[in-house]
């Protein structure tokens, strides 16, 4: 069998960046190729190439026997190469259903669009992922509902060759589930699949071959089957990765010092009588599927969101805050998932993102004093391990790790009490991964308490002190110690263990808390 895509020689720069120096690749008909490697190793790069984002500066595209141009996206998909991007690519301002058929609404002959119809497919494409209602405008969807109507939407086009680009990254295992016996069913019908992902565990089930890029080249390409994750982490940063998570503290105690405290909190929609407790120098995690209530808890606790019912306290105080201007001001900050949406500002530079929440002390009369802002940015980027020439490049040119440690530097910029990470490492690299979760440690060691929501379990096991558990809005329990596995989590995330453990729970609970209610 010959393959069906071939890569060979492609480079591309842009300006002085090498993203790509000479890579290879090659895909078979009805193969899963997984590629892999470290933020800024050059695959999205390829992918773009390979879907007529950008051209190549030099190398062949070989596709169904022929060497091909692809000069645009239009282009790529006429050939039959399908891209399911990283980053939303979704207008916001129209309906699920129009998005998900934009293609076919686009190659339409007729003038009037049949909107019936439209619904019709859209309903029917997403019945086989996760039901979302198709009327709704995209723009008011959670990021891991846009995700999955960016999937829905590849899945409509006539694709020989269809690529994932971190397509589970704002997704829970249930979700990714539905997505993988998709990708399956592809395979079946001899369609080739390129995956790109950092998640090990989900590359090493479905994939047939793997191929590493490392700093814009090519490194290896392995049979699935025979190598284990050890080598590929190895290979991607070049160096072997040793205890990605670190210690936990041995001295928190149910004794230690609460510095918030949640009861009773809803919104009048989700949640309904949330309560936990975050003690000094502890994380936190707050796991579920979703829609669970995850991203609206935080949103509620630090004025982002609504709150209709509910007490909050920090250090035993009520903690009122009118929207998030009030919380930052009381030491509580919150980083979103959406890091590109709402976490950086991508074209201004590294500085001005730094300082951002704390103008008041880089600024004098109402002008910003550069020198100031530099000095701030530059001692927050040392003390995170940023990697860039200087602070004052655009935080886009940085790699995926490297925006989130300014995203994060933003965040120390106030210097907080407190801090809510949403997804931290969403589509960062394992390497990263790792610096990430030292930065979130030595917070904690520092006495900041740190509140962990993530749709990983082994992140938010690896990571995390305690974890409270929501499903359909309440805290169905917690775990912890030996009981803090893979299996518990999902049994109460999924709301199995809560009714015949509820009592075990509750009693858990007031034990580790000092008396926290569910």
């Amino acid at each position: 069998m010959q393959p069906i895509l071939e890569v060979h020689d492609i480079h591309k720069s842009f300006g002085a960046v090498h993203a790509l120096r000479g890579v290879n690749l090659s895909l078979m008909p009805g193969e899963v190729h997984a590629l892999m490697g470290e933020n800024g190793a050059g695959k999205s790069t390829l992918m773009n190439i390979l879907s007529g984002v950008f051209p190549p500066d030099q190398g062949r595209i070989h596709f169904k026997g022929r060497d091909i141009v692809l000069p645009d996206p239009a282009k790529a998909q006429a050939h039959g190469i399908g891209l399911v991007h990283q980053e939303i690519a979704l207008c916001p301002d129209i309906s699920v259903a129009e998005n998900i058929l934009m293609a076919a609404t686009n190659a339409r002959t007729s003038f009037l669009m049949n909107d019936r119809e439209v619904r019709a497919r859209a309903e029917k494409v997403l019945a086989d992922l996760i039901p979302i209602p198709v009327d709704e405008k995209v723009g008011d969807l959670p990021i891991a509902s846009q995700q999955i109507v960016e999937i829905a939407k590849a899945l409509t086009l006539d694709c020989d060759v269809l690529i994932f680009d971190e397509p589970t990254a704002a997704l829970t295992d249930t979700e990714a589930e539905a997505l993988f016996r998709i990708i399956a069913d592809l395979k079946s019908r001899n369609i080739g699949i390129i995956y790109i992902s950092h998640r090990m565990a989900e590359i090493f089930a479905i994939s047939d071959r793997i191929t590493v890029f490392r700093d814009g080249a090519f490194v290896d390409t392995l049979m699935t089957a025979q190598t284990n994750p050890d080598e590929i982490a190895t290979k991607m940063v070049g160096r072997e990765i040793l205890n990605q998570f670190p210690a936990k503290n041995p001295d928190l105690t149910a004794q230690t010092s609460c510095l918030l405290s949640v009861r009773n909190l809803s919104d009048g929609g989700v949640l309904r009588d949330v309560s936990f407790d975050l003690r000094k120098g502890e994380v936190l995690g707050l796991g579920g599927l979703i829609g669970a209530g995850r991203s609206e808890t935080a949103h509620a606790i630090c004025g982002l969101g609504r709150k209709t019912n509910g007490d909050i306290t920090m250090h035993g105080k009520p903690f009122e805050v009118g929207d998030y201007s009030d919380s930052i001001r009381n030491g509580l900050v919150y980083l979103s998932e959406d890091r590109k949406g709402s976490g950086v500002f991508l074209d201004l530079s590294i500085a001005a993102n730094i300082t951002a929440l704390d103008l008041r002390h880089v600024s004098a009369n109402g002008f910003v004093r550069h020198k100031a802002e530099t000095t701030r940015a530059e001692e927050l980027g040392r003390l995170l391990s940023l990697r860039c020439e200087n602070v004052s490049q655009p935080v886009s040119s940085l790699s995926g790790g490297n925006q989130q440690k300014v995203a994060i530097a933003k965040m120390l910029s106030v210097h907080p009490e407190i801090i809510i990470f949403d997804e931290p490492t969403r589509g960062v690299d394992v390497g990263a991964k790792s610096e990430i979760y030292t930065i979130l440690r030595n917070l904690a060691a520092d006495g900041v308490g740190v509140l962990v929501i993530s749709s990983e379990m082994p992140e938010l096991i690896g990571l995390c002190d305690r974890i409270l558990v929501l499903h359909e809005g309440k805290i169905a329990g917690q775990v912890e110690n030996d009981l803090m596995t893979e299996e518990e989590i999902m049994k109460l995330a999924s709301g199995i263990a809560c009714q015949s453990t509820s009592q075990n729970i509750g009693q858990s609970m007031n034990a580790t808390t000092g008396g926290m209610a569910s």
